[in-house]
């Protein structure tokens, strides 16, 4: 009989199951599979280090909506992706963390680079907490139902991570061709509402006086924005989004409020705290979004009713209680509402004066930024920087950021173009995350421009994201914002102790200090632009744009902390206010 080697039949089913690319890492571990990728369809897109890896395979992932794949070493290298992969899970992004590990027979010898000391051989132990599942192969012919069971759970329900820790020997050892006995099932989606419900939805919805529909990332198909969409419209319900579904809806929508929370707006606060019915979609309500869930600031339940769709039972009512909660595909359930609303009333309700206060609102938030923006005070104002960028990149732009200015005043106040798209690192908020990330968006959309927005922070946090990009001709606009400084938590920490020791970058004499990333880019083979005057940001874009480069722009920013009208309960803290319950 014809054999094998199991990297070679791993291989064939990874491209049966349409994998184009495998980031990661090499190590001696892993390079049984490596061997058997580099004549195969499937692209290795090596990184300089796992956490660079696992964004990368992270931002592919969000920009195509199919499970990433990650390559990892034993030990070290696993540990080292463990930031990237928590971001992931906790952004409900589907991916595969396949694991070289030591060989099955050494099991409790503590062999070279294992994870051991109190416990033998369990290194996928660290993933647990937030990944679906772990797989520890333990026989080469369980490899194929393994593999399938990873793709299967990272995809389906709520997607998330999930690793496949394979002992090094069994890479090696010979089987049958990879046959097809093994095919992903056709799935994706839970099931609809009942009818039932979909009834009392509806009419709660009609009844209410002050609706509103607040939606989170989870909603990410067409079909489910398109359903969102056609609901709100039919019934004039302003619409709140959290902040990972900044542009689910257009920020252009006459019934868009924005965004509540801590980097929400007042107007927004003014309609989730005088709500009487919610329809919340596909969101976990966080903290920062729902003002540390104290009902004095943003979310009022009870006497607001609470309606709460979810794919994942374990949301329905974890931090608010439910008048109405229901497990379903959100976009199915949209269609199961809007239907039973139809049936009731086919006249679209109109409420005028809720939209004239939305647009006054809205335009009061764009034109101030707008206003900012056209300052010429040096270094730069952030809105400068964000209304440099709306001004001079394409409509259907993918701005990938990291944390700070780029991530909250992005989703607060930058327009975004219908056809454009905002990532990022929401429930972990990790800064490093955006300059990976950015390139593993750029290599699954090639013909989009794809701008990492970021910190100087995240930047220095994630340097070999600039070789990847180079390597890969992926041509990544690096925007960092430099302010020379972990400016937000500077901000934070000078107004609420006074000053912002160890949040600040300096040299050994205590000066302000920066590497030159401009210079830093052109080392790596990218595009460097140093800017030095208010006009030179909008040339290095233009030409950057030109260019279809990897590009690195070090762009001089002033520490100024992004407008915060919501609440978060960490200045309480540091204030020496803690709730009643905890004194």
């Amino acid at each position: 009989m014809n054999t094998v080697s199991a990297a070679e039949a791993l291989v064939t089913q990874l491209e049966s199951y349409g994998v184009e690319y495998v980031f990661g890492t090499c190590g001696h571990t892993n390079i049984a599979l490596l061997d058997a990728l580099g004549p195969s369809s499937i692209t290795f897109v090596i990184a300089r280090h796992e956490q660079a890896a696992a964004h990368a395979a992270d931002g592919y992932a969000r920009a195509t909506g199919c499970p990433g794949v990650l390559l990892t070493h034993v030990g070290p290298g696993m540990m080292n992706a463990v930031t990237g992969v928590a971001t992931a899970a906790l952004d409900s992004v589907p991916l595969v963390v396949i694991t070289g590990d030591v060989p099955s027979y050494y099991y409790g010898r503590h062999p070279h680079q294992e994870v051991n000391l109190h416990a033998d051989a369990d290194q996928t132990a660290i993933y647990r907490p937030f990944c679906k599942r772990t797989w520890q192969v333990q026989r080469v012919q369980d490899l194929p139902r393994v593999t399938e069971r990873a793709f299967w759970t990272a995809a389906s329900g709520r997607p998330g991570t999930v690793v496949v820790n394979i002992p090094m020997d069994l890479f090696n050892r010979q089987v049958a061709p990879y046959d097809g006995d093994h095919p992903l099932p056709g799935h994706q989606g839970a099931a609809g509402l009942e009818e039932a419900t979909a009834e009392r939805i509806a009419q709660a919805l009609l009844e209410a006086e002050r609706p509103l529909l607040y939606f989170g990332g989870g909603i990410r198909s067409p079909q489910a924005r398109a359903a969102l969409l056609r609901l709100a419209e039919h019934l004039d319900i302003p619409l709140a989004h959290s902040l990972m579904g900044k542009g689910i809806a257009p920020d252009q929508h006459p019934l868009l409020l924005g965004m509540p929370g801590f980097w929400g707006l007042e107007t927004t606060h003014e309609y989730t705290k005088g709500a009487d019915v919610v329809l919340a979609l596909a969101t976990r309500f966080a903290e920062t979004d729902a003002s540390s869930w104290e009902s004095t600031y943003t979310w009022n339940f009870p006497p607001s009713k609470l309606i709460q769709i979810d794919i994942d039972p374990a949301e329905i009512g974890r931090n608010y209680p439910v008048h109405i909660g229901a497990v379903a595909d959100v976009g199915l359930a949209l269609d199961s509402i809007t239907a039973a609303v139809l049936s009731r009333r086919d006249e679209p309700v109109t409420r005028a004066a809720v939209r004239e206060t939305i647009a006054a609102a809205r335009r009061s938030v764009f034109d101030a930024a707008r206003t900012a923006g056209r300052s010429d005070d040096f270094p730069l104002r952030p809105q400068r920087i964000l209304a440099d960028l709306r001004d001079t990149l394409p409509e259907d732009a993918v701005l990938v950021t990291d944390v700070g200015w780029n991530k909250n005043g992005v989703a607060q106040c930058y327009e975004l173009p219908e056809q454009g798209r905002f990532i990022t690192p929401g429930g972990a908020s990790t800064m490093g995350f955006g300059p990976a990330a950015a390139v593993g968006v750029q290599i699954a959309q090639p013909d989009r421009v794809v701008v990492a927005l970021i910190g100087d922070g995240g930047m220095s946090a994630q340097l070999p994201a600039v070789p990847m990009a180079v390597e890969q001709g992926a041509p990544v606009i690096f925007v960092v914002m430099n302010n020379r400084a972990h400016g937000t938590i500077a901000d934070l920490q000078a107004s609420s102790f006074g000053r912002s020791y160890g949040c600040e970058f300096t040299d050994a004499e205590g000066r302000s200090y920066s590497p030159d990333f401009a210079r830093y880019g052109e080392a790596c083979g990218a595009d460097g632009y140093a800017v030095s005057s208010p006009a030179d940001l909008r040339k290095a874009l233009e030409n950057a744009l030109a260019r279809r480069r990897p590009a690195v722009l070090d762009v001089p920013m002033v520490n100024e902390p992004v407008p915060t009208p919501g609440h978060w309960n960490i200045k309480d803290i540091y204030a020496g206010r803690f709730p009643a319950d905890t004194v």
